[in-house]
C-alpha cells in the first residue's frame, strides 16, 4: 500500500551524535556556502552560528529539538524559505518568522503550541503546517495570505475557523480532522481550488465513523497471522506480509496493516480504519479480509489482500518546490488509451466512495499503486471522511471538491501521454476528450463540475468511442 504524503517532510531527524556533529561543524565555518541545514542536537537555544548562512540558507531544518522560542532577528535569514521546528517545546508560533519576507513553508507539528499570532504568518506564506498542537483558535489575518495553499491543523482544538479565510483563493489542501468542529465551516466547500480535505475525528463525524467501525469485517485472530517482513510503514501504521492460516490448513498470504495511536497529519489512525471499513469491495481498491482479533498488545490492525509486487506508485509524493503537486519520475510515460484505462478504474471506485457516503481526501498519483498496463489500486485512506448523511447540498459540494482532485490526476496523465504505435485520429479525438473532462473538473466553479457517477459514464463513452 501506498503511503500517505500530504506533506512533505522534512529530511529524518538525525541522530544525536550526528546532530552535534553537524553544530561543530556549523561552528567551525565548515558548512559556508550552504542552502540546507538539518540540525537535531538537543538543542534549547537557536545556534547564532546560523546567521553565517544568511547569503545562501534556503531551508532550516530545526526538528527534534528542546527549543522553545526563535531570536527576533530571525529574518536577517533572508534567503529562508522552508522553516521546519516539529517536534520541539513551542507554546506559541515564534512573531520573528512573521518578519522573514521569503518565507513560505512552516511547520511546527507535535509541540505545545496554544497561541497563533497574527504577527506570526509571514507574508508569503504557502503551506503551514501546525499538525498535533494544542491550538484553539486562528487570526484572521489568516486570510490575508492570497498564496497559501497547503494548510494542516489535524489533532488540535479548533471549532472553527476564520471566516475571513474565504478570501484564501489559492487555498488547495486542508486538514482539519481530530479537532472540535461541530460543523465544517460553510465557505469552505466554495473554495474555487479547494481539491484535498480531511475533517473526519470532529464531533459532527462522530455517528458516521462509529457506525463504518461497527461495519461487519470477520474478525482474524492474531494467532492465524505469521507475520514476516516489514512491507511499509506510514504515519498511522505499520504494514506485513504475513500468512494467514486456512481452517483447511493451508496459508494465504495476506499483509497486515497495525495501527498507531497517536494523531498523523491527516487525523486520527481509528478514523481511517473506519473508512476502510466502509468502502466496501472494488477492482481498483486494496480488499479488506477482516480485522485484527486478540493481538497480544491490544493493537487494531485490518487484514488485506497482499497487492502483486508488480504494482508501483504511479508518482512520488508532492516535493518542497511543488506544494501540492506530485512529482513523477523524468521515464514516466504512457499510451492515452493507457491512461484512460487507470482514469475509469479510479473514477469508479471513488464513485463507489461517494454513493457509500465517504469521500477519500487525498486522491493522489502517490496514493494509486498501478502495473503499468492501466490497471490501479487506490489506497490510503488516512485521509478520508464520511460525507454527511442527512444534507444532500453539502454532500454534493463535498464530492465536488475530489472532483477536481481528479482534474489534477487527468492533467498529469495527459501530461505523461505519448501517441502508441497505431496513434492516428481516433487517439487525437481520444485526448481531446479527456482534455475536455479535465477542464470541467478543474473548472474553479466547483457548482458547474461534475459529479463521478457523470464522470464515469463519460469515460465510458471515451473507452467505447476508442474500441477499449
Amino acid at each position: 500500500m501506498s503511503q500517505a504524503a500530504a506533506s512533505t517532510p522534512p529530511a529524518a531527524a538525525a541522530p544525536a551524535e550526528a546532530g552535534a556533529a553537524t553544530l561543530q561543524r556549523l561552528r567551525a565555518g565548515e558548512l559556508a556556502g550552504a542552502s540546507r541545514l538539518d540540525l537535531s542536537a538537543g538543542l534549547d537555544e537557536f545556534p547564532r552560528e546560523i546567521f553565517g548562512l544568511a547569503d545562501t540558507l534556503e531551508v532550516l531544518n530545526l526538528s527534534g529539538n528542546a527549543l522553545r522560542s526563535l531570536p527576533d532577528d530571525l529574518h536577517r535569514l533572508h534567503r529562508l524559505r522552508v522553516l521546519f521546528c516539529s517536534d520541539n517545546r513551542f507554546e506559541a508560533v515564534p512573531e520573528a518568522i512573521g518578519r522573514c519576507a521569503s518565507l513560505e513553508m512552516v511547520a511546527f507539528k507535535a509541540n505545545r503550541i496554544a497561541r497563533v499570532p497574527a504577527a506570526a504568518l509571514p507574508p508569503l506564506l504557502r503551506w503551514l503546517i501546525l499538525t498535533d498542537n494544542l491550538i484553539e483558535s486562528l487570526p484572521a489575518a489568516l486570510g490575508q495570505r492570497p498564496r497559501l495553499q497547503k494548510l494542516m491543523l489535524a489533532g488540535n482544538r479548533l471549532r472553527s475557523l476564520p471566516a475571513e479565510m474565504a478570501a484564501c483563493r489559492a487555498l488547495e489542501l486542508v486538514r482539519i480532522s481530530a479537532n472540535a468542529f461541530e460543523a465544517l465551516p460553510e465557505w469552505l466547500p466554495a473554495l474555487p481550488r479547494l481539491s484535498w480535505l480531511a475533517f473526519a475525528g470532529n464531533p459532527f463525524d462522530s455517528a458516521s465513523e462509529a457506525a463504518a467501525m461497527r461495519a461487519q469485517a470477520p474478525a482474524i485472530d492474531w494467532q492465524r497471522l505469521s507475520i514476516a517482513q516489514r512491507l511499509g510503514e506510514g504515519a498511522s501504521g505499520v504494514i506485513h506480509r504475513a500468512d494467514w492460516s486456512q481452517a483447511d490448513g493451508s496459508r494465504r498470504p495476506v499483509a497486515v496493516k497495525l495501527f498507531k495511536g497517536a494523531v498523523t497529519s491527516d487525523g486520527w489512525p481509528r478514523s481511517e480504519m473506519a473508512a476502510c471499513l466502509g468502502a466496501g469491495a472494488h477492482p481498483a481498491l486494496i480488499e479488506v479480509l477482516g480485522r485484527v482479533a486478540g493481538h497480544p498488545e491490544g493493537s487494531e490492525g485490518l487484514v488485506l489482500d497482499l497487492v502483486d509486487p508488480e504494482y508501483r506508485n504511479l508518482a512520488g509524493p508532492p516535493s518542497l518546490a511543488s506544494c501540492s503537486r506530485d512529482v513523477y519520475p523524468p521515464d514516466a510515460h504512457w499510451t492515452t488509451r493507457t491512461a484512460l484505462k487507470l482514469a475509469r478504474g479510479i473514477a469508479s471506485a471513488v464513485a463507489q466512495l461517494h454513493a457509500r457516503g465517504l469521500m477519500h481526501g487525498d486522491m493522489y498519483g502517490h496514493n494509486i499503486l498501478w502495473n503499468g498496463r492501466g490497471e490501479g489500486l487506490l489506497g490510503d485512506f488516512g485521509a478520508a471522511s464520511f460525507l454527511p448523511p442527512d444534507d444532500a447540498a453539502r454532500s454534493l459540494a463535498l464530492q465536488r471538491i475530489e472532483t477536481r482532485a481528479f482534474g489534477c490526476l487527468l492533467e498529469e496523465l495527459l501530461a505523461h501521454a505519448v501517441p502508441d504505435d497505431a496513434a492516428d485520429a481516433d487517439e487525437a479525438a481520444l485526448r481531446a476528450a479527456l482534455a475536455r473532462w479535465q477542464a470541467r473538473c478543474l473548472d474553479e466553479r466547483p457548482e458547474a463540475r461534475p459529479v463521478f457517477a457523470e464522470i464515469v459514464r463519460g469515460l465510458d463513452d471515451c473507452a467505447e468511442a476508442a474500441g477499449l
